[in-house]
């Protein structure tokens, strides 16, 4: 107890700081997963629509996704240099995944009635896809950006190690100054954003679910 309490005083003497960090860290997470639903929704819709792209396209995001998170960073880099765009890119590769399979899931699973319903009335493919598929398969969206996001959040605390900023630099500070209340404080934030970013977009995925429900 007299730990937290410790901890929770650190964080009210430099409130500023935090303040600013997580400020950081939620740009960081916003600009990822932006570009990632710029590239991953028509990605997800190729891989639906092209049954030959769909396993190349799926298993080139899961191959991202199972490449360590400092290896990633680190192979960015070489590359890239130290930054937060290098973190934010990074941050996109692992949001990719997520966002690309749940967009190829929903609109796959779109029903053939509802598609066959859309061709009789003289739909062409792309309007099919605008006005019918696509907007059924917001629910699926909704869940991988859940997920895309929840994922952004935790990795962006490795960020400090390739001179990026956000909330893991107390994270790190405390590991490499072996101090406990910095790396408590640093942890409780990121952790609290992780829980709001998946409360509310799990929100909105219920609405969006309720919706097409209808």
């Amino acid at each position: 107890m007299d730990f937290l309490i410790e901890v929770g005083r650190y964080m009210a003497n430099n409130s500023s700081t935090f303040v600013s960090l997580t400020i950081e860290h939620i740009i960081m997470v916003v600009q990822a997963i932006a570009y990632a639903l710029i590239a991953g929704v028509p990605l997800g819709i190729l891989a639906a629509k092209y049954k030959k792209l769909a396993p190349v396209i799926l298993s080139l995001v899961n191959i991202l996704q199972l490449i360590p998170s400092i290896a990633m960073l680190a192979i960015l880099l070489i590359y890239f240099g130290m930054g937060t765009s290098t973190v934010v890119i990074g941050l996109f590769f692992y949001s990719l995944l997520p966002i690309v399979r749940n967009t190829y899931v929903g609109i796959k699973e779109v029903d053939p009635g509802i598609t066959e319903a859309g061709k009789g009335i003289g739909m062409t493919p792309l309007q099919l896809l605008a006005k019918v598929q696509f907007p059924l398969s917001i629910p699926f969206l909704m869940a991988g950006l859940r997920v895309a996001a929840v994922i952004a959040v935790a990795v962006a605390t490795i960020a400090p190690y390739i001179g990026g900023g956000g909330l893991g630099r107390e994270i790190v500070s405390g590991i490499n100054l072996q101090n406990e209340i910095r790396l408590v404080a640093g942890a409780i934030p990121a952790a609290v954003l992780a829980i709001i970013a998946d409360f509310l977009l799990g929100k909105v995925e219920n609405k969006t679910k309720r919706r097409f429900a209808n």
